[in-house]
């Protein structure tokens, strides 16, 4: 009976999201007048969705009114951390679908399982919430089309979280870099490096009774719980997950991308494998992809989960080569510019620094930036830092670079079509996914 109730409620939000002109805006939100107090849900608070609370409860006159998380124990931290920081108890809610038809509420923040993030915006969006929705903005590249759709349809402002695009240091020498500071920007390479460990060979048991299973794993296709999945291996597994790619190249491939100027590339070849372990992880441990663009330019970016021997002395970082310097990042608000000779020229001011494998986020200060551009888009109609329709060139660049692995082989793509795979079925069949029956996410 639960199940089939759940399965009714979502197909109602997304035949909202299929119904087209005939609905009116908004549906169930409202608008924010300048000033006025913006409400909030967060949606998935084990880990990266706290970091969440504790950046909107720096922002004035805000409040968050609803935890929604399957897990009874990520309920429970979300709810005692706005508690702790604010002195107001929000509601726990499991099924964040049952607040969708709340008036007041007007964003969400979704920090889930990448499979969750473009379903659960989606129907947000049809709700008349404004979304701040984590990297990747979808599970594959036809979830990020779809969501753009959607932020369309129901005109609502829906950011991304790749966090560097609202640091000021980097917004301020982007600038520099377009206005010439290097000359021509034509190459760029990135990295990130971890030390994860095995995951081993994972036991199908009883699914834990403070978890919703069937919730949790929504919209993708049923597979039994095992103890490796829960609550962070599932990055690793393609059902659920997108590969280091994804977790954390969206965030350098998304720099690289914004100071060569580059939107859709015409050639992606990706090499590497699980190579430091023989247990159920099925995404690169080790991978290099390389990106072609129009006009002679080109992204390289190296991941490696399990050595974190540093590149370039960070853990994470990139390079954008120019021919008239060089502007090195490491993994932060920061940033060196070096002329031709290799003779520093510029540098960031002294300030906040990420931490740069930390699996929660930057660090406060660097969050903050981000979560005030898009509270000050729902509230006064600023310009979002990294709208959806941007954020999702960065993501399917990090998608193509997985298909290339998976189907292992380089793949074309359509530039001046959004980045469309050409002349390959196989790789094509992977720009969208099967979903379980009666959770299909519509525009």
């Amino acid at each position: 009976m639960e199940k089939n109730l759940q399965r009714r409620s979502f197909i109602k939000y997304a035949s909202l999201a299929a119904a087209g002109s005939a609905l009116t805006f908004p549906l169930f939100g409202r608008s924010v007048a300048p000033g006025e107090k913006v409400v909030v849900a967060v949606m998935g608070t084990n880990g990266r969705g706290l970091e969440h609370i504790r950046a909107l409860t720096k922002i004035a006159n805000l409040e968050i009114a609803y935890i929604c998380d399957v897990e009874d124990n990520a309920l429970a931290k979300g709810v005692d951390l706005v508690t702790k920081l604010t002195g107001k108890k929000p509601a726990a809610v499991k099924d964040f679908r049952k607040i969708l038809d709340n008036k007041d509420i007007d964003a969400i923040t979704i920090a889930t399982p990448d499979h969750w993030h473009t379903p659960a915006a989606i129907m947000a969006c049809a709700a008349g919430k404004h979304v701040y929705v984590e990297k990747p903005c979808g599970h594959n590249p036809g979830e990020g089309e779809m969501l753009i759709r959607a932020a369309r349809k129901y005109n609502r402002h829906v950011q991304m979280g790749n966090q560097r695009r609202s640091m000021p240091n980097l917004m301020g020498i982007m600038k520099e870099v377009h206005d010439g500071l290097i000359g021509n920007a034509y190459f760029a390479r990135g990295w990130y490096a971890n030390n994860r460990k095995p995951i081993g060979t994972g036991k199908v048991i009883p699914v834990p009774a403070n978890l919703d299973w069937d919730l949790w794993q929504g919209p993708a296709p049923r597979e039994n719980y095992r103890d490796n999945l829960v609550h962070y291996n599932w990055h690793w597994f393609w059902n659920w997950g997108t590969g280091e790619a994804c977790n954390n190249g969206t965030h350098e491939i998304d720099c690289m991308r914004w100071a060569l100027g580059v939107d859709f590339a015409s050639k992606v070849a990706s090499g590497g494998g699980r190579f430091t372990a023989h247990d159920d992880w099925q995404t690169p441990d080790t991978q290099v992809v390389t990106y072609e663009f129009d006009g002679n330019k080109s992204i390289s970016w190296e991941g490696r989960s399990c050595n974190n021997y540093p590149g370039e002395g960070s853990g994470r970082g990139f390079i954008i080569y120019g021919d008239k310097g060089t502007f090195v990042n490491n993994g932060g608000d920061d940033f060196k510019i070096f002329d031709l000779g290799n003779k520093l020229i510029k540098e960031s001011p002294k300030g906040e620094q990420a931490n740069t494998i930390n699996p929660l986020g930057p660090g406060e200060t660097l969050d903050s930036y981000h979560f005030h551009n898009f509270v000050d888009a729902v509230r006064n109609n600023t310009p979002l830092n990294s709208e959806i329709a941007e954020g999702h060139k960065s993501v399917l660049l990090c998608h193509l670079g997985n298909i290339s692995q998976r189907v292992g082989r380089t793949i074309y793509c359509d530039s001046k079509n959004g980045g469309k795979i050409m002349h390959d079925k196989d790789a094509e069949k992977l720009w969208e996914r099967e979903y379980e029956k009666g959770w299909e996410p519509k525009v």
